[in-house]
């Protein structure tokens, strides 16, 4: 059930960062730089785009997984 939620957190926080972050992040990250062709700017953009992306679905899945710690299906006795 811990991985489950872990999961649906994932999703979560990836698409949140996806429709918040990720674009003005990427258009700020791409306008630091100089290029010599508009590819190179664009590659820039995108790689910016899909990092944020990554981060967003990490820290989705470490707060899924946090959350999800109480349903864990072998809980430890102490």
């Amino acid at each position: 059930m811990r991985y489950l939620v872990a999961i649906i957190f994932a999703i979560v926080g990836a698409a949140l960062a996806m429709h918040f972050l990720s674009g003005p992040v990427a258009d700020w990250a791409a306008l630091q730089l100089k290029y010599e062709s508009s590819d190179e700017a664009e590659n820039v953009n995108q790689l910016a785009f899909m990092i944020v992306n990554l981060a967003g679905l990490i820290v989705g899945w470490a707060v899924g997984w946090v959350i999800g710690s109480p349903l864990r299906s072998d809980p430890r006795s102490g």
